[in-house]
């Protein structure tokens, strides 16, 4: 059955930022109550992907190709050695990192990235494992490459997200050139994948014929946020449209997101993009922004900081400079609240710490690990 798409404006007065000296808390409302941000870390050029150690140590990427450890203190480590090569242009670098589920005994971490190549680049996915000392990663390798190559700097897409089966979700974009490609599952653009921790298709895979046999779901245009929603474990994503038509869909196994034929925005140039908002065959989404926020990172959150907010979805907002947060009941959005509105950065990603509070990567030439926390 397709679900209509909610367009909802609940935005409880968000906008204020309490007057403070320059490098003090920053305070803002919430509907929960005021919320403090501090700078956990700064001097980070371009972080996009964030994931917490055991031990509460940050893994953070910056775009241009450096992995970084960051320490309880905020202390950045050196560069980590064992970094594979990325096309650093555009859109491009290094991308999203994630641990393996079994990491405390295999130390073994995950990174997306655009990878340069003959005649081009595309999304790749390396595994490695850290180092005993924290210093570099070892026995890198390439077990996943997006096909086909090709020379473009935009829309690599690049979440990973593990499932509860040990599977390994790859949002890899549409290539921004090559949109109708999105709609051929011939290939790699503009699809939600699905492999093993090994590389290759991943057990339980859609398999439809014709289709590339790791390929989850089909006619995605650029997915920069997933999660899995804690009660159901059901993948959620947050995808890039043109103007307008950013979108929240739950991709599920063999089933047609309707990019480029179907779509809420418009082409930059104000044309109309493919057939209309609706047709058979392909699923609505859940929930869509126009005007744009450009969404980039997601989250549920579970913590005991904020009670009220249990399983919201948290989603940066690049263009739109905020926080989201998207009430849920099952697989509906029943609500928007815009935090941070006046925060004045790029969010490009949104974790959960061990701590319940949230932690959120300010992407700048000079960028930062932002931590969210109630106000006392």
């Amino acid at each position: 059955m397709r679900r209509t798409a909610l367009v909802i404006s609940i935005i409880v007065g968000l906008s204020a930022l309490a007057t403070a000296p320059a490098g003090a808390q920053q305070r803002y409302p919430s509907s929960a109550g005021e919320l403090a941000v501090e700078t956990v870390a700064g001097g980070l050029e371009h972080p996009w992907g964030l994931a917490f150690l055991p031990d509460g140590r940050m893994l953070v990427t910056e775009r241009p190709g450096r992995l970084r450890l960051v320490g309880a203190d905020g202390k950045l480590s050196a560069p980590l050695s064992g970094v594979p090569n990325v096309t650093g242009r555009g859109q491009g670098g290094l991308l999203d990192v994630v641990l393996d589920p079994q990491f405390a005994q295999n130390r073994t971490i995950y990174l997306s990235f655009s990878e340069p190549r003959a005649n081009g680049n595309g999304t790749s996915v390396a595994r490695a494992r850290l180092n005993a000392a924290g210093t570099g990663l070892e026995g890198t390798s390439v077990i996943f490459r997006q096909m086909p190559t090709i020379n473009s700097n935009m829309h690599f897409g690049s979440r990973l997200v593990f499932d509860r089966t040990g599977a390994l979700f790859v949002t890899v974009g549409d290539r921004y050139s090559q949109r109708d490609q999105a709609q051929n599952p011939a290939n790699h653009i503009g699809k939600v994948l699905r492999i093993s921790p090994q590389g290759g298709a991943a057990p339980g895979n859609p398999q439809k014929q014709g289709w590339q046999p790791e390929i989850w779901s089909i006619g995605h245009r650029n997915v920069q946020g997933a999660a899995l929603h804690p009660e159901t474990g059901q993948l959620w994503t947050a995808e890039h449209g043109a103007r307008g038509g950013d979108e929240v869909n739950t991709p599920k196994a063999g089933l047609n997101y309707g990019w480029p034929v179907i779509t809420y925005g418009i082409d930059y140039s104000g044309a109309k993009i493919g057939e209309g908002t609706s047709k058979p065959g392909m699923e609505q989404p859940l929930f869509y922004w126009d005007p744009s926020i450009a969404p980039s990172g997601a989250a549920f959150y579970t913590g005991p900081a904020w009670p009220t907010w249990k399983n919201s979805l948290f989603v940066g907002a690049l263009a739109g400079q905020m926080l989201i947060r998207l009430s849920t009941q099952g697989e509906k959005v029943t609500g928007e609240e815009r935090l941070l509105t006046n925060l004045g950065e790029r969010i490009r990603d949104v974790r959960q710490g061990p701590d319940g509070f949230l932690y959120l990567l300010a992407d700048a030439a000079s960028g930062k690990i932002l931590r969210v926390r109630p106000a006392r």
